[in-house]
């Protein structure tokens, strides 16, 4: 009963952080370090709503090192793991248990892909500078400006045509490393703009496609979960689809595109959209 309790008070308490923070919320090193970023209100408000509504003895377990963060022990990230991967299953909507699972057994593969966005140039620059992206950094307008053929373009029409917003991405809580949890921030944040590069729709086709990519360039356990159960939801006309032509695609490019977190994506809004992709070495979308 008392493990039942803590996974219940854990998921609870993660989905009451995830309503009262924006996605644009910035890990405390990271706003010591490039103020530009800090949510002005956060640490007030944090702290209002800490002392009237929380006991003494759960104040140390939140925001401990960066806004945001839940400290928990190994023994109730497992609960966590499995708890959020069965509700995944049950519901692929819930991007709220997706990104738990993802931070919760995460720790190993985000220690592989910070150390190989430290090995490039473009990767050490990122996670120095530790781009945020959300409509406050974003010049949405001035993206659909852009001509046809760009990948910024490209980009927003993505995101109007399938009602997305770059503020929708959930903030990071249960990675207990700053410098991981910004890894997790960065991958999160850039997942549209990797379907956009790819070609891929946001249905579960698509989906299932963008995470066989993701989990053989970055390892992370919740895109291996994510390509080897999402086609238990396909149908049989999406099950032949996926067999012939998207699983042999996104194997493919997988292997041989260019490692994904080291794309300073902001820096490409006005390259073509196919020179972007050939530079990358990712092969034209199926469809």
């Amino acid at each position: 009963m008392a493990l039942r309790r803590t996974v219940s008070e854990l998921l609870s308490n993660y989905c009451c952080k995830c309503a009262s923070l924006s996605s644009n919320s910035v890990f405390y090193e990271a706003t010591r370090r490039y103020p530009t970023f800090i949510n002005q209100d956060y640490e007030s408000q944090q702290s209002q709503e800490t002392s009237n509504n929380e006991p003494e003895s759960a104040k140390s377990r939140y925001d401990f090192l960066y806004p945001g963060h839940i400290q928990s022990s190994l023994l109730q990230k497992s609960l966590l793991s499995v708890g959020s991967a069965g509700m995944a299953i049950l519901d692929p909507s819930r991007d709220d248990m997706i990104a738990t699972l993802g931070e919760t057994t995460g720790h190993y593969a985000l220690q592989r892909i910070r150390h190989k966005m430290m090995q490039d140039p473009v990767g050490r620059q990122i996670l120095e500078e530790q781009p945020v992206i959300n409509t406050k950094t974003l010049d949405l307008d001035y993206l659909r400006s852009l001509p046809n053929d760009s990948f910024g373009k490209h980009y927003c029409n993505f995101l109007d045509k399938n009602g997305f917003s770059p503020d929708a991405r959930l903030p990071v809580s249960f990675v207990d490393d700053v410098d991981l949890a910004y890894v997790m921030l960065r991958y999160r944040q850039i997942h549209d703009l990797v379907h956009t590069v790819c070609g891929m729709k946001p249905n579960m086709l698509g989906e299932v496609a963008v995470k066989w990519v993701e989990a053989l360039q970055t390892g992370l356990p919740m895109c291996v979960f994510g390509a080897l159960f999402g086609p238990v939801r396909f149908g049989p006309r999406w099950r032949g689809k996926y067999v012939s032509t998207y699983l042999p695609w996104a194997i493919r490019n997988g292997y041989n595109a260019k490692f994904l977190m080291t794309v300073y994506y902001e820096k490409q809004w006005e390259t073509p959209i196919d020179q972007l992709r050939a530079e990358l070495k990712i092969d034209p979308p199926p469809d």
